[in-house]
């Protein structure tokens, strides 16, 4: 677990995947990747296993869960999906740009 804060790089452990904080909760959660938990970017890695239950992460994305209390960009692709808490992340919807009549 840990208090995730804006600007705060993340790798994971078990895959290539690297994110940055563009929001962060209020207190502290447990940010992970293919299952295993995430760790500060130059950090050592957690021993775990990949699960490749999901799709991946894709580079320049924003992942954010159902809440809307985290979001996070991809700056670096895996094969791991991301997950907060036990639950999955989930890719952030593109803004409609205005119409220009």
């Amino acid at each position: 677990m840990a208090l995730l804060k804006a600007g705060g790089r993340w790798s994971s452990s078990v895959c290539d995947t690297e994110v940055i904080v563009v929001k962060g909760p209020e207190n502290d959660v447990s940010l992970t990747c293919g299952g295993v938990e995430m760790v500060e970017a130059g950090g050592d890695p957690v021993s775990g296993e990949l699960d490749d239950s999901g799709d991946g992460t894709q580079l320049g994305k924003r992942y954010v869960d159902e809440e809307d209390t985290i979001e996070v960009l991809c700056t670096k692709p895996g094969s791991g999906s991301l997950g907060v808490d036990g639950k999955m992340l989930e890719l952030k919807d593109a803004k409609p740009l205005p119409a220009s009549d």
